[in-house]
């Protein structure tokens, strides 16, 4: 019971640092060779924190998914 309530507090500090990240190209133009490609350079400041708390969040909650998953079957 007590994963479960980690995993959502997980998945919603995950989803927050996914929407607050700014966006790195103009959508699927990008992909074509736009002006701005997904590879443009390296991150700076907040967005290189919020790629950093995003990687790590989707670790933890990877793996807390998979404690569950397990617990349960």
């Amino acid at each position: 019971m007590i994963l479960m309530i980690i995993d959502a507090l997980v998945a919603i500090i995950l989803i927050a640092s996914v929407v607050m990240q700014s966006s790195k190209s103009s959508g699927m133009g990008g992909i074509s060779g736009g002006t701005d490609t997904v590879f443009s350079g390296k991150a700076r400041g907040m967005d290189a924190l919020l790629a950093r708390v995003t990687v790590v969040f989707a670790v933890i909650f990877a793996v807390i998914t998979l404690i569950i998953a397990k617990m349960t079957a």
